[in-house]
């Protein structure tokens, strides 16, 4: 009798507000099983987003994964190795230039700071809100913890679930500022042969370049080429394997667990949370459209043209923005063969966010 009374007074315990939490729980859950949506994060963080909403449960474990990995903004780090290891930069370093999508398509994450700002958010929570646009999750995590920002919660899961949601949202972008013509331009790819001294050299030296010119961002970078000076030495085979799977797997299971301490009711049920989910949508949608308009930009001076999309891939999004583009053109002329440029341009946008992300906390310091 005594059991029965405690679960009913648990029942009674609960809040509107954590039932909300359960649900959304339940729809994260839903979309990494049924939907294959980001499923190494978003079914952890659904979990853990149930089990903190429980009244009268402990998650002191939570909370120590969180303050050990996230507010430490160790997982993070530990995050881009897995995924410098998983990069292949050849295509970028066969054409350089690409690199310049990457940068473009940065544009909404400073449109939407200085949108955030004007909206009332303090600048260091807009700064945490405009990176969701880096389309970079690690990136999102950082940022938001550096300037402990009180929208945690929303920010990580907003900027997973854009990421997830890459092959919805930018085609009708693509489609709205790209004529069939423009869409259908081809492109020759002959790779110029990318040495094996030039693959070791080349994270290094983009450590060390980025890290002089946005000192914030020198961990991140640094973390990221790491992994892929693991992939290309040539030595590490073992190791490289090891960070693609096991250590990426890995982190990003404690890291969608730790993220869930942020998504209690009290911190995530709030007006501010939907218009953040709004905001990240505001800045993907600009970062898309900043590296068409920069391709088209650039065919207004060029004989030889590009086709416009790929700027699109610019965004850090890796690979699944390389691979909507790809498919955006089969889908125009199935002769039409775009992945390499495009992957080109989305490994640029990997180094292009998390310089950002650098410049961002660089900026906001400066100016508070």
């Amino acid at each position: 009798m005594q059991l029965f009374l405690d679960l009913f007074g648990n029942v009674l315990r609960f809040t509107w507000q954590e039932g909300v939490m359960l649900l959304i729980g339940g729809v994260l859950i839903y979309l990494a099983i049924r939907r294959e949506m980001e499923p190494a994060l978003l079914l952890p963080m659904g979990f853990g987003a149930i089990l903190v909403n429980l009244p009268c449960v402990n998650t002191g474990a939570i909370e120590t994964l969180f303050q050990a990995g996230v507010a430490s903004e160790l997982f993070p780090l530990l995050l881009f190795i897995g995924i410098g290891a998983m990069i292949d930069f050849g295509p970028l370093l066969s054409n350089p230039r690409l690199l310049l999508f990457g940068a473009a398509a940065q544009f909404g994450i400073f449109f939407t700071l200085v949108l955030a700002a004007a909206l009332g958010f303090p600048l260091v929570d807009a700064a945490s809100v405009a990176i969701i646009g880096a389309a970079d999750g690690p990136t999102s995590i950082y940022v938001a913890n550096y300037f402990s920002s009180q929208y945690q919660g929303a920010i990580m899961v907003a900027a997973y679930s854009y990421m997830a949601l890459v092959p919805v949202v930018q085609p009708p972008i693509i489609r709205a500022v790209t004529t069939k013509k423009e869409r259908q331009i081809r492109m020759d790819y002959a790779p110029s042969g990318v040495s094996k001294t030039t693959r070791i050299l080349f994270p290094i030296l983009a450590t060390v370049v980025a890290g002089a010119l946005a000192p914030k961002s020198a961990e991140l970078i640094g973390f990221l080429m790491f992994g892929n000076l693991l992939r290309e030495c040539g030595v590490l085979d073992s190791l490289s394997q090891s960070a693609q799977h096991e250590l990426a797997n890995l982190i990003t299971l404690v890291l969608g667990l730790s993220v869930s301490f942020q998504m209690r009711a009290e911190l995530f049920i709030t007006w501010q949370t939907l218009l953040i989910l709004l905001l990240g949508l505001v800045a993907f949608i600009f970062d898309t459209l900043g590296g068409v308009l920069f391709a088209k930009l650039l065919n207004l001076f060029s004989a030889k043209k590009i086709n416009p999309m790929i700027g699109a891939a610019g965004i850090s999004a890796f690979p699944m923005s390389c691979r909507v583009v790809h498919r955006i053109g089969q889908e125009e002329d199935p002769g039409l063969f775009l992945l390499m440029h495009a992957a080109g341009a989305n490994v640029g946008g990997q180094i292009a966010s998390v310089i950002a992300g650098g410049l961002i906390i660089t900026l906001v310091e400066g100016l508070l």
